[in-house]
This record gives C-alpha cells, sequence and structure tokens, in this order.
C-alpha cells in the first residue's frame, strides 16, 4: 500500500502512467513507480522521488530489476541504465 505521500506524488504525475487505468494508479507498485519516473521523468520529478522513496531504495529497486533478467532489464532505455548505473554508484552507496 502506497503511502499519501506517494499518492499524491503519483497524482501529481499521471500523465506519466498514461497506459495505467485512472482507479489502478494509486495502486501501482514502488518497482513500477521508480522505472517509470527514472525513464520518463525530469530531473526534478527524480529529485522528488528521490526525497519520497530515498536514493537507496530507488538504487536498490533499480539494480534488482536490471539484474533480474533481460526482459526487464528491456523495460529501462540503454541511456537510463547507463546514467543512473553511474549515479547510483556514486552516490547511494
Amino acid at each position: 500500500m502506497n503511502s499519501p505521500e506517494i499518492k499524491q506524488f503519483i497524482h501529481e504525475h499521471s500523465n506519466l502512467f498514461w497506459y495505467t487505468p485512472e482507479d489502478k494508479k494509486e495502486e501501482i507498485s514502488i518497482e513500477f513507480l521508480v522505472e517509470t519516473i527514472l525513464n520518463y521523468g525530469d530531473i526534478r520529478t527524480t529529485v522528488q522521488l528521490f526525497h519520497l522513496v530515498g536514493i537507496k531504495e530507488v538504487a536498490k529497486n533499480f539494480f534488482d530489476s536490471i539484474t533480474i533478467s533481460n526482459r526487464r532489464k528491456g523495460n529501462y532505455h540503454e541511456l537510463t541504465i547507463n546514467y543512473f548505473t553511474l549515479v547510483f554508484r556514486k552516490y547511494a552507496h
């Protein structure tokens, strides 16, 4: 269950979740939230996500996702993987 702050964050950026039915948006998983924001959010949105969830938790979700399988890794853009791998190695350890 997402916190009220995360639900508000999702609501504020609901355009990034255009393919998710409106009544299901508040129920999205943290993994899906991280994937969507890192792929499609701007820097301000990404920093907000870091403050809400924590940069270490975002990094954990990111690395878990890209190492679990090639299919899950394929959910991220190649440039997103490269950029956030560098960012998280520097700031999240």
